[in-house]
């Protein structure tokens, strides 16, 4: 849509609006894209766009060659690898995005993909507590944290001296500012209050760190990509409030009727009698405290002791997959489907 056209900048008040209230310090644009959809394509091919027209125009201030990906852990970072134009599995190249004669372009792109918790400022020296009390002594309390100029050269020296840097925001839905006013307060306890408080201090430590790149290099504008760009529990908005900078919702729906995605199917058979409600229903609710609560280590997990009622259900959805692939592979399909299992943590999912 122009920009300069009526609805255009209809649109863009209503975005400058939602900011304000929420963002302040940021101009930021979500995109709400499905689950396999191909956030990371869309991700290139902003970079793609912004780089080439960048290279090519100089002068404008609509485009730049600096980027900084933030994503919120180390397994999605090194899958965003691809973002890199040098990368041998560069997306740019391997999917075609652009003429071979522009790929040169992409060379003079400034990428630095990190994870939110490089946003954390770290102690320039390791004290011990005795240590700090004594270089401390009777004076004011040292201070031995890095500076946010410090924190910034670290964790993006390829882009100081640029100014306005692109922000594209992976699993955008972790990244927000509380609502100062009239928080809700909500009866939780323990492992849901916990999940609570992390969640926050992750939204927290995200969005800070953000800010702080505006105040230190400019950021022109933050696109954030989720597929659930919704306010979690805590954040002072009512829990799955979609962001209001939400310009885009490509669904899960419209993906699969795309045909981008797989079709997900959920298990019908339910074996175990005497019940009034289907077992696999609300699974989770009757397993969840036969379940291992901490993520796995150098304990030994017996996969034999899953709740009965869980492998039922795996036997259940598993015997589904099996027929699909075998009714695939007599119509002469020869990638089979795809078999998913979530779990809440890195112990659970090793006994699955």
């Amino acid at each position: 849509m122009a920009p300069n056209s009526k609805a255009g900048k209809r649109f863009l008040e209503l975005l400058d609006a939602a900011n304000k209230e929420a963002n302040p310090e940021l101009s930021r644009l979500a995109l709400k894209l499905a689950t396999g959809a191909g956030k990371t394509t869309v991700m290139a091919m902003i970079i793609a766009w912004q780089t080439i027209n960048a290279v090519r125009r100089p002068s404008s201030k609509t485009f730049t060659r600096g980027f900084l990906v933030v994503a919120p852990g180390l397994t999605i970072k090194d899958r965003l690898r691809v973002l890199q134009p040098n990368d041998p599995d560069s997306y740019y190249a391997k999917r075609e995005l652009v003429p071979n004669d522009m790929l040169e372009d992409l060379n003079r792109a400034k990428i630095v993909i990190t994870n939110y918790h490089a946003f954390k400022l770290r102690e320039r020296m390791e004290l011990s507590k005795g240590g700090r009390a004594l270089l401390q002594g009777h004076g004011p309390a040292l201070n031995t944290l890095e500076t946010d100029g410090q924190m910034i050269q670290r964790v993006m020296p390829d882009l100081m001296g640029m100014k306005n840097v692109l922000v594209l925001n992976d699993e955008a839905h972790h990244c927000y500012r509380e609502k100062p006013t009239d928080p809700v307060e909500e009866d939780l306890k323990g492992e849901e209050r916990k999940a609570v408080e992390k969640d926050k201090e992750a939204a927290r430590m995200w969005i800070t760190g953000l800010e702080t790149v505006k105040r230190k290099l400019g950021i022109a504008r933050v696109v954030d990509l989720s597929a659930t760009p919704f306010f979690l529990r805590g954040s002072g908005y009512v829990e799955g409030t979609l962001f209001p900078w939400t310009m885009s919702d490509f669904s899960l729906m419209d993906a699969i009727e795309c045909g981008i995605v797989k079709l997900p199917r959920v298990p019908i058979a339910d074996n175990i009698p005497g019940q009034e409600m289907p077992m696999f229903r609300n699974l989770w609710d009757r397993i969840r405290t036969k379940m291992p609560k901490k993520k796995r280590g150098e304990a030994e997990l017996d996969p034999l002791s899953l709740p009965p009622q869980l492998q039922t259900a795996l036997d259940a959805l598993y015997g589904h997959y099996e027929k699909t692939h075998a009714l695939w592979l007599k119509e002469g399909i020869k990638v089979p489907p795809c078999f998913i299992v979530v779990c809440q943590n890195t112990a659970i999912s090793k006994l699955v």
